[in-house]
């Protein structure tokens, strides 16, 4: 029977949980939450659970959003499946959120932006299997745009509205746009089974954070 897998996405205040059996989506729930997760997350993820007529000790694998994003979201969501995990004896999955949403991407050059405020986008490029062609990084979206490759761009984003001033006379003025959902928790869940079908599920001991960005702690730390 094909696997079960637990998804989790906590990154910012609209998360979402997934569960799906192999890459066939059963629920996906939304939570909105600008509070913070750490207070309703078991109690979402019992429910979910329990509208299935499954326990914890019923799943195959356990994923969850790495960031960017939100520092205390990234560390809540990945906490919960790492100890879900541990504590079932499965393995564990970290996806980042700019993987996850180039998924919904539908070229060969797949551009994801996210908001990283500070006048800063979180940026990388992918290509239509899911491989990074432009790592990861935060930067202003100006001088991020320069770094694209050649080639047909389509950019995807939760909300490209703040970038449509900035594409106006470039070469990416008539690029296509896809918008991707702000619920993560599926592609987080359809990343992780590819993980699991090639073998790369890991000790949830294993699986970290992606903050891309350095914490506010660690930016403005000095050593006196």
């Amino acid at each position: 029977m094909t696997e079960l897998i637990l998804a989790v996405d906590t990154t910012h205040e609209f998360g979402s949980l997934a569960l799906l059996r192999g890459p066939q989506l059963l629920e996906e729930t939304l939570i909105h939450s600008p509070e913070g997760f750490g207070q309703i997350l078991f109690g979402r993820l019992a429910e979910l659970l329990a509208r299935h007529a499954l326990t914890t000790a019923d799943l195959d694998c356990f994923a969850a959003a790495s960031g960017p994003g939100s520092f205390t979201g990234v560390r809540i969501g990945l906490a919960a499946i790492k100890g879900l995990a541990e504590a079932t004896g499965k393995p564990a999955v970290s996806v980042s959120n700019l993987a996850a949403m180039a998924t919904f991407g539908s070229t060969a050059l797949r551009a994801v932006v996210l908001d990283a405020r500070r006048g800063e986008v979180y940026g990388a490029v992918y290509d239509a299997g899911g491989k990074a062609v432009l790592p990861e990084t935060v930067m202003p979206f100006t001088a991020w745009l320069q770094t694209l490759p050649e080639g047909q761009i389509e950019f995807v984003a939760t909300d490209f509205s703040p970038f449509v001033a900035a594409i106006e006379g470039t070469r990416y003025a008539a690029s296509a746009v896809t918008l991707a959902p702000r619920a993560l928790a599926t592609a987080v869940g359809r990343i992780a089974y590819e993980h699991m079908r090639a073998g790369q599920a890991a000790d949830p001991a294993a699986i970290d954070a992606n903050y891309v960005r350095r914490s506010d702690a660690e930016l403005f730390w000095k050593e006196w």
